[in-house]
């Protein structure tokens, strides 16, 4: 007989976990607090689908190559549906910039190089629809998960074990029919919304949590690509993303003609908030950043949404065995944003989230004692999981660092000692480098795909001689090459902001 296996949360990373363990044997049941997707397409699903459970829902999203290659090796055939529906393959030849295409030669492993281009809805729509269909898999759907089951055991040897052993549940249309759902292991895929951190700890388990906040919110608006026009060309020299440090932005595009656009703002930066919360002043902050105006000048596209806003950005990672001392817990796994959350600007969860569903796949089918898989898991994430946390928690802290010297008009490329102005020094040639260099860009690539661990492509012997060969150019030539073509931070505020206020 097959263990039962209980997943809390039927987003992307809850539907890939529930997936992969369906797929090992496992008896899979997926608890959802919102109503499943509209019957219809892609728009009937964007601009319909009541997801209240899921802030970041229409916000857009990065599916990289992490991501992209475990659809492809394990479920082609959920690919081939996403692409039927208007999802696009993005391949890293498309990702060249168009100024190094001479230098392309194809090497091996540029096929994981590729990226799936949709709106959130899309792929969840299409995954959803697909997991629905899973022999040993039921969803259940507009059912609130209340409380988590817990059996408290002192062993011999004056342990405490923290057994997990169900779920207390609410049916959503009628709040006072309560229920106990049973399962031999429960997973928690309930993203930013978990709340068993805290209903484990009133049961006496012991979990370290590191929280650091962003200190930035970001904005995103819709907008459709009108009929018969093509996306711009990309152009290193005026790019679609970038960040001026009092300013980050980027463009998502997406499935059906749609694409986003979000803005990105450090919390002190307020005159700038209130404003990008206004349509008009949204596209006016766009139309002063160059590598914008190809998107969004009236003869190219439309918008279909207002802005809207996300904050409460924190990095958040929990360690549910933070030491031998503490009571062990047992039948119990985060997964996602639950256990590890990144700033999604830099749009790492869902990779990361499908990653972490894997690998618990494959631990609860390779360990059957509990303690075994609770610390095979934990080994497993720390191994595949922490240098992706740690590389976008260092990008925060660089990020606030940046904004703050921008505001105070101080100059955020001086060194206060030698080891900081070779560090300096060596990101100013690696720009410049991965901007004519295209070995250098592959690297980058593979860092940005999640495809090998952050900062591994310095390894590469011929990667790191030509960083080192044009530090020799200079700081100055260097630094040229990262110059962004936009308003300053004072022009930007006086193009968009009322004085009056």
């Amino acid at each position: 007989m097959s263990q039962s296996i209980a997943v809390v949360g039927a987003g992307i990373c809850g539907l890939f976990t529930g997936l992969s363990l369906a797929r090992k044997g496992f008896d899979v049941t997926l608890f959802e607090r919102d109503v499943p997707p509209p019957e219809g397409d892609a728009e009937e699903a964007f601009f319909n689908w009541q997801r209240r459970g899921a802030a970041q829902f229409r916000h857009p999203h990065a599916f990289l190559g992490l991501m992209c290659s475990v659809l492809g090796e394990n479920y082609p055939d959920l690919l081939e549906e996403l692409l039927e529906a208007g999802a696009r393959k993005m391949t890293f030849a498309d990702m060249v910039p168009k100024h190094m295409a001479d230098q392309y030669q194809p090497e091996a492993g540029d096929e994981k190089l590729w990226m799936l281009l949709c709106r959130r809805a899309t792929i969840e729509t299409v995954l959803r629809r697909y997991v629905a269909r899973e022999a040993n898999l039921r969803i259940h759907s507009q059912t609130f998960v209340t409380d988590v089951i817990v059996e408290e055991e002192a062993t011999l040897a004056g342990e405490t074990t923290l057994t997990v052993t169900g779920l207390e549940l609410t049916d959503r249309q009628n709040q006072n029919c309560k229920s106990i759902h049973s399962a031999d292991v429960i997973v928690n895929a309930s993203g930013r919304a978990d709340k068993f951190y805290q209903w484990l700890q009133n049961k006496g388990a012991h979990i370290d949590e590191q929280r650091d906040d962003a200190e930035i919110v970001y904005y995103t608006r819709h907008y459709e690509l009108r009929e018969g026009v093509s996306e711009p060309e990309r152009d290193s020299d005026n790019p679609s993303a970038g960040d001026l440090g009092y300013l980050k932005y980027g463009v998502f595009p997406g499935d059906n003609g749609h694409f986003a656009i979000i803005v990105c703002l450090p919390n002190e930066e307020s005159e700038l908030r209130t404003a990008v919360k206004d349509g008009d002043k949204f596209d006016q902050i766009c139309m002063n950043i160059p590598g914008l105006v190809p998107w969004i000048s009236p003869e190219q596209a439309k918008p279909t949404t207002s802005p809207f806003g996300i904050g409460e950005i924190h990095a958040v990672w929990r360690d549910y065995i933070p030491s031998a001392s503490a009571p062990r817990l047992l039948n119990y796994f985060a997964v996602g944003d639950a256990a590890a959350r990144t700033n999604p600007l830099y749009g790492r969860g869902c990779s990361t989230g499908t990653l972490h569903a894997h690998l618990l796949s494959e631990v609860l089918s390779s360990e059957a004692d509990p303690w075994q898989r609770a610390n095979a898991f934990k080994a497993q994430t720390e191994a595949e999981i922490r240098p992706i946390f740690s590389a976008s928690l260092s990008e925060d802290k660089r990020g606030i660092k940046k904004a703050a010297a921008i505001r105070e008009g101080c100059g955020v490329e001086t060194a206060g000692s030698l080891k900081q102005w070779f560090a300096l020094a060596f990101g100013d040639a690696l720009v410049a480098a991965a901007k004519y260099q295209l070995h250098v860009h592959r690297g980058i690539m593979r860092t940005v795909n999640l495809v090998e661990k952050p900062g591994m492509f310095l390894e590469d012997k011929k990667i790191r001689n030509t960083v080192l060969r044009y530090m020799l150019r200079g700081r100055k030539r260097n630094a040229a090459a990262r110059i962004e073509r936009a308003a300053s931070r004072e022009d930007m505020i006086n193009s968009v902001c009322d004085p009056s206020t």
